[in-house]
């Protein structure tokens, strides 16, 4: 009974920031809405009984990639103009149309969602979100994927560090 209540507490927090996100005027409130939204499914992660992720999601992506995002924000300096409003009002009501379209598509997914029919059998699950268990499949399975990765990150960084040095 707890476990649900708290689900519902922590995703509605996660709604809420992600509609705060999405509605903030300005960037660095949208920022820090995302960073409310990402510590909210860290809590979720946590009530799935997966300590590993949610240290991961709170360290990697509430902190350094969120890092990232604010030093760019800063780096292109959005409050030193004035914000422009856009006129085509078209694509507002293009994506209000385009959000209720596809919650009128996740309803019937919802609606036919039963939790008792979930497999419950801890076998299965033993191991599952633990640090050894995702570094084996990490470094055995995905380590193609995970170099690439890398390899994507460095030309990001190389990147930013160009597009700061230059002057115009």
């Amino acid at each position: 009974m707890m476990e649900t209540a708290l689900f519902y507490i922590f995703g509605g927090i996660a709604l809420l920031a992600a509609i705060s996100m999405v509605a903030q005027k300005k960037v660095i409130y949208s920022a820090i809405s995302l960073i409310i939204c990402l510590c909210a499914v860290a809590a979720l992660y946590l009530l799935l009984e997966a300590p590993f992720i949610a240290a991961v999601q709170i360290i990697v992506y509430a902190g350094a990639i969120m890092v990232l995002f604010l030093f760019v924000i800063m780096l292109l300096d959005p409050f030193s103009a004035s914000i422009l409003r856009d006129k085509r009002k078209f694509i507002a009501y293009a994506g209000v149309m385009l959000g209720i379209l596809a919650l009128a598509l996740l309803i019937p997914f919802l609606r036919s969602y039963k939790p008792s029919l979930a497999p419950r059998n801890p076998d299965i699950l033993s191991g599952v979100g633990t640090a050894g268990r995702v570094g084996q499949l990490l470094f055995n399975e995905y380590l193609l994927p995970f170099e690439m990765t890398s390899v994507l990150i460095l030309v990001a960084i190389i990147g930013v560090v160009v597009l700061a040095k230059r002057r115009p």
